[in-house]
């Protein structure tokens, strides 16, 4: 069947996205923290292809995408919650929801997008499509960790009061799980791409605190109970991100807090299997998507510099400088490049993951965070 012919006032009534369609699979937001803009790039081309300003305080910000990888919901250190149309290059909606976010996450459905909150504290959850609030959440402490988990879940994590909460938006109504003595001062979190195991990494005490997330009632697991920064106080130059967090076959690879190594752990044991030795303090330690390598970054001031460790030896097997100020990596979905961003030199550079070898240079403003859409499909980003 043909399709009808529009009349000239329909087609002149047509936006520029309906026009044109967009693919939205090879491209990606890079976070430029100083101006409040983000960068729309495309990977296949190595370019970048519009800036979109106008989403406040980036200075930490971070980003998820949509079910059909079409809009960004970005998280600003302001409190906003900006929604961008990655295909229109326009933002279609933004709140400040609340006096200094730390995050956020996507409904596996796509349906709710939650914050968390440091002023007020708490999470605040939202509507995907209109940015109406559904939800408060008050937690009496500063809040962190917060991912998606299967089932319309939401799990975060207090800093001040070592609490885990599950929040359960299966009924429409959040009904809230409160899982006690996580430890002190929890600083992160991560998910697995399963939605089973919730790691929390602890700054208060030695050791990090896991939950199987598919017990019926979840209990408190204890991670390397004797390692950690309270054995021999270190200056921490920068907390770790553990949403940089690394699996590579049966073991996770996770950054040190305070300490010049990554740690090796065991994925179904949850013990210590080995630790490699690094540059400096690292930031993030991230898998290639394969799991052969992963490739760590390091706290101020020995940020300019890039480890690459092979995962059946456990060793370094490259290092370079990329520049000063390296903040944030991201690999292309199968992993033959890895994007990195260059603050201080304002460009993110492409690598390739194999040879090494520098691809391209593209201009952005002060980049921190880059984030593909290939993200809308993974449970935790």
């Amino acid at each position: 069947m043909k399709h009808p012919i529009l009349s000239l006032a329909a087609t002149l009534m047509m936006t520029t996205a309906q026009a044109e369609p967009m693919a939205t699979g090879d491209l990606g937001l890079v976070i430029e923290r100083a101006s409040g803009s983000v960068l729309l790039v495309d990977q296949s081309d190595r370019a970048a292809l519009a800036r979109i300003e106008g989403l406040g305080d980036l200075s930490h910000a971070s980003l998820v995408y949509s079910p059909d990888e079409r809009f960004a919901y970005v998280f600003g250190r302001d409190g906003g919650l900006t929604k961008v149309d990655i295909v229109t290059r326009q933002i279609v909606n933004r709140v400040v929801q609340s006096g200094n976010a730390i995050g956020g996450a996507i409904s596996d459905d796509g349906a709710l997008v939650a914050v968390s909150n440091y002023e007020p504290g708490g999470v605040r959850v939202f509507d995907a499509q209109t940015l109406e609030m559904v939800a408060d959440i008050p937690t009496g402490s500063k809040t962190i960790g917060l991912v998606d988990a299967p089932g319309r879940r939401f799990v975060f994590t207090m800093w001040d009061t070592g609490e885990t909460w599950i929040a359960d938006f299966a009924q429409g109504a959040p009904e809230i799980t409160k899982i006690p003595d996580i430890g002190k001062n929890p600083y992160d979190a991560l998910i697995t791409a399963n939605g089973r195991t919730y790691i929390t990494g602890l700054f208060g005490e030695d050791g990090l605190t896991a939950l199987d997330l598919w017990s019926d009632n979840p209990e408190p697991i204890r991670v390397l109970p004797g390692y950690g920064r309270g054995q021999e106080e270190m200056p921490v130059y920068k907390m770790p991100h553990l949403e940089g967090w690394a699996l590579t076959g049966s073991e996770f690879v996770l950054p040190a807090v305070g300490h010049h190594e990554v740690l090796w752990i065991d994925a179904t044991t949850l013990t210590e299997t080995g630790r490699t030795q690094t540059y400096g303090q690292p930031v993030f330690a991230m898998a290639r998507p394969d799991g052969r390598q992963v490739w760590v970054n390091f706290a101020h001031p020995l940020n300019d510099t890039i480890q690459v460790i092979d995962t059946v030896s456990k060793q370094i097997i490259h290092e370079f400088k990329p520049g000063p100020a390296v903040l944030h990596m991201e690999f292309t979905p199968r992993g033959h490049e890895v994007w990195i961003s260059v603050r201080d030199a304002n460009k993110v550079m492409v690598y390739d993951t194999h040879s090494f070898e520098k691809l391209r240079e593209i201009e952005a403003e002060s980049p921190s965070g880059i984030f593909f859409t290939a993200r809308a499909h993974k449970t935790g980003l």
